[in-house]
């Protein structure tokens, strides 16, 4: 019984093996093209025009920034330094200093 199974095993085994070949080949091609759109489009973290015209908006509605109250802020850093962690504390940051004209404590 056990002979007979194992020439049919062997032909599944042998069939498969191009079409895994063929998977991977097609997923490298896909892998390749989203590599080639994700670097065409430029990156900039910082998105400054988003922050200037969060800034403006809020300075014209005259909102005054709200105290630091996330667990990233040390003592010597800028607003750059929280871009590690969130855009809108980022962002909040350069609110707070440009209103105040000084970093958070």
């Amino acid at each position: 019984m056990k002979l007979f199974l194992l020439p049919i095993l062997m032909s599944l085994t042998f069939l498969s093996q191009p079409v895994i070949a063929s998977e991977e080949d097609e997923l490298a091609a896909m892998q390749k093209q989203m590599n080639a759109e994700v670097m065409s489009k430029p990156f900039f973290a910082e998105q400054p025009e988003k922050v200037n015209a969060y800034i403006k908006e809020a300075m014209k509605k005259n909102i005054k920034p709200k105290k630091y109250t996330g667990t990233h802020w040390r003592t010597g850093y800028t607003c750059h330094n929280l871009l590690r962690w969130s855009w809108r504390e980022y962002r909040n940051c350069r609110y707070y200093r440009r209103y105040y004209g000084r970093y958070y404590y």
